[in-house]
């Protein structure tokens, strides 16, 4: 066989594996015997062995999985991946029926299964797969398209072929769930909480041979920009992605009423258990594009979305214990011990009781049946006590006085519902503190996690977050350690080295102070600019910042009067961690105080950096066109928001007129 036969064959080969891989996965109608199915794979994976100048990473042979990364890159999103607004009852979908109505008298709706899996979005170039991302903030994803590539159903070539994204949900169905668990159960290893855990986890897997022997699959939901792509509704969108082969959910229903929605609603929960995947809910959103505009978006939600969630399924077991945990900053929480019971699909044998207020409001004693139920499907609360079935005798529950860990007294804040352990050195507070600070939230230290700190700890070698950069020096004593090598010893190094690099903010929300979490930690940041401005501020200075109240503020004041931590910060610093940011200047220019929308394909910027372009240049980023936009610039393949903007008689700029005003305001 020569090279052009070669080719050719392949390209037969890929053609033909894609339409077999169609029709088994998405379509549910196998037209080949596995059997002939694997004979085309291993002539096609041959093939491309021997001819490596025809092999294509979108091949269909790269199902099977392979590459192993370092890391994810972060990836910014064209267009804000957007969480729902929930809705619980019938009555929440009137009223969001009635919000819709003030612009549309008579709207229609598709709705839709609720899968319970990983939010992600895939891109095609040419009717080539290209890329696939997560949600992440919503802003940013990680590129998982090594793992991602691993899904059957999710074509590699389709017959489209302009640049398009598809939106959708990666899950892993429930057989799929049980044999992973059985198999992790086998080998002593913990199982996963629910499907939607072990997706999660398994598109994080650097190893895209395990991400491919998870067996997932996908739904996808939505096309971004629809009307660019020439379709004016919803459920036009979904046809089209259904024509080029993108796996939709046939269980939807076009709906002309809220009662019609609320009926569909109803037959479905009556078919939730029989799935073969795990549902949380319904999807109801407006069928026209044209009033998906008109309503708009909130700072974190569509207007014209909203979120049916399933009630969760309350189920009876016995309490027989209560045990306390211990957190980073000495909080006490109180955990029921429960005999197993099976709630929403999994086993359940502990939850959360919060405070010891909780406890005694909800009458909540030891060897008491109790009624538990998993908070939007996946937290286990306990709802309620069954006091007509309690035992004679029984006592209501006193809380300790004393810390599980350390034995110290316990004490409480006025004005807090929680306990706290009042010994800084507690070992479980300072293991905790030293897994909180090497999180990925905090300074991304991903070779030491939860299980390496406690190890290390165990055997004297972490006591406080500043041994962690002094590793280096205990080389000898770390490889004499059961479980590590040189290798695994280099890398973990090398990613305290990289941690170095975190942004401030970072930083901030690592040293683990009390009511500081991430958003909080990102306003000081932008706030003080450096550390030792954030360390000499005032609670009357903190409590004028936006989102920081009188509480949070004490609890920074009060971190910084401690001589421990302000010894550590100076460590950190002898280390050159990350200890300021750079002000933001905001130019003054036409933009300054303006509404500005974005439209169209940008060819100087992506769509993100001409929205940071525009936010230093004062102006506020809007995703629709309203009376209250001041400019829409616009791209090429501008259509509604632009034909939108000459109705209203909105001022409309080119890309190359922002381009040279952006020029302009550098000089």
């Amino acid at each position: 066989m020569d090279k052009q036969q070669a080719e050719a064959r392949i390209m037969q080969l890929r053609e033909k594996l894609e339409q077999l891989a169609y029709a088994y996965y998405v379509q549910d109608q196998p037209q080949a015997s596995d059997q002939e199915y694997d004979r085309f794979m291993q002539e096609l994976i041959l093939l491309e062995t021997q001819y490596p100048e025809f092999f294509e990473p979108t091949s269909i042979s790269q199902r099977v999985g392979g590459a192993v990364l370092d890391g994810f890159q972060k990836v910014t999103h064209k267009k804000m991946m957007l969480s729902l607004g929930n809705a619980y009852n019938f009555e929440d979908l009137q009223a969001f029926d009635q919000r819709v109505q003030q612009v549309d008298t008579n709207p229609t709706y598709v709705v839709e299964l609720k899968i319970d899996g990983l939010a992600m979005s895939i891109h095609y170039e040419n009717g080539k797969f290209k890329q696939a991302i997560t949600r992440g903030d919503g802003v940013e994803g990680e590129d998982v398209t090594s793992n991602v590539i691993t899904i059957n159903s999710i074509p590699l070539t389709i017959p489209y072929k302009e640049s398009i994204e598809f939106r959708g949900e990666v899950y892993m169905p429930k057989d799929s769930f049980f044999q992973l668990n059985k198999k992790r159960e086998d080998a002593g290893e913990d199982v996963f909480a629910n499907p939607r855990n072990a997706a999660a986890g398994s598109i994080r897997q650097l190893d895209s041979k395990i991400a491919a022997s998870r067996k997932l699959d996908a739904f996808w939901y939505a096309l971004p920009d629809a009307k660019e792509h020439g379709l004016q509704t919803h459920e036009a969108s979904l046809c089209f992605m259904q024509q080029q082969h993108i796996r939709v959910n046939p269980l939807r229903k076009v709906c002309y009423t809220m009662q019609e929605v609320w009926e569909f609603i109803l037959e479905i929960k009556e078919k939730r258990e029989e799935l073969p995947y795990d549902i949380d809910g319904m999807v109801i959103k407006v069928n026209d594009v044209d009033v998906q505009e008109q309503l708009g978006y909130t700072v974190k939600t569509p207007k014209w979305a909203i979120a049916y969630k399933f009630p969760a399924e309350e189920v009876e077991t016995r309490l027989l214990n209560i045990k306390l945990t211990v957190g980073r900053t000495g909080k006490i929480t109180p955990n029921a011990v429960l005999e197993p019971v099976r709630v929403a699909g999994t086993m359940v044998s502990a939850a959360q009781l919060h405070n010891e207020d909780m406890i005694l409001q909800k009458d909540i004693r030891v060897n008491d049946y109790v009624v538990i139920r998993k908070a939007g499907d996946i937290i286990p609360e306990v709802v309620r006590s069954i006091p007509e079935k309690r035992e004679a005798g029984s006592e209501v529950y006193q809380f300790p006085t004393q810390c599980p860990i350390c034995g110290s007294h316990l004490f409480r804040l006025a004005n807090e519902a929680a306990h706290y352990c009042s010994n800084p050195d507690c070992k479980a507070q300072v293991v905790e503190r030293m897994i909180h600070f090497a999180s990925r939230d905090a300074m991304n230290i991903d070779t030491l996690g939860e299980r390496k700190i406690e190890f290390l700890h165990e055997h004297g070698i972490l006591n406080k977050i500043e041994d962690i950069y002094c590793l280096e020096e205990k080389k000898d004593e770390i490889l004499q350690l059961e479980g590590f090598q040189e290798k695994s010893y280099q890398k973990l190094i090398q990613a305290i080295e990289e941690s170095k690099n975190r942004e401030f903010e970072d930083l901030i929300y690592g040293l683990g102070i009390r009511q500081v979490g991430k958003k909080a930690a990102k306003i000081l940041a932008k706030h003080f600019y450096t550390m030792e401005a954030l360390m000499d501020a005032k609670i009357e200075e903190l409590t004028q910042i936006k989102d920081i109240g009188e509480i949070t503020a004490a609890s920074i004041c009060a971190y910084f009067e401690e001589p421990k931590n302000i010894e550590l910060i100076q460590k950190l610093k002898a280390w050159k961690l990350c200890m300021s940011c750079e002000k933001e200047e905001i130019k003054i220019s036409k933009f300054t105080g303006k509404t500005v929308v974005l439209t169209g394909s940008l060819t100087q910027y992506t769509r993100a950096e001409a929205k940071k372009i525009l936010e230093s240049m004062g102006a506020n980023v809007s995703g629709s066109v309203s009376k209250k936009t001041d400019y829409v610039i616009y791209g090429e393949n501008a259509k509604s928001k632009l034909e939108k903007a000459k109705e209203l008689g909105i001022e409309q700029m080119s890309e190359e007129a922002f381009q040279q005003e952006v020029e302009a305001s550098e000089v």
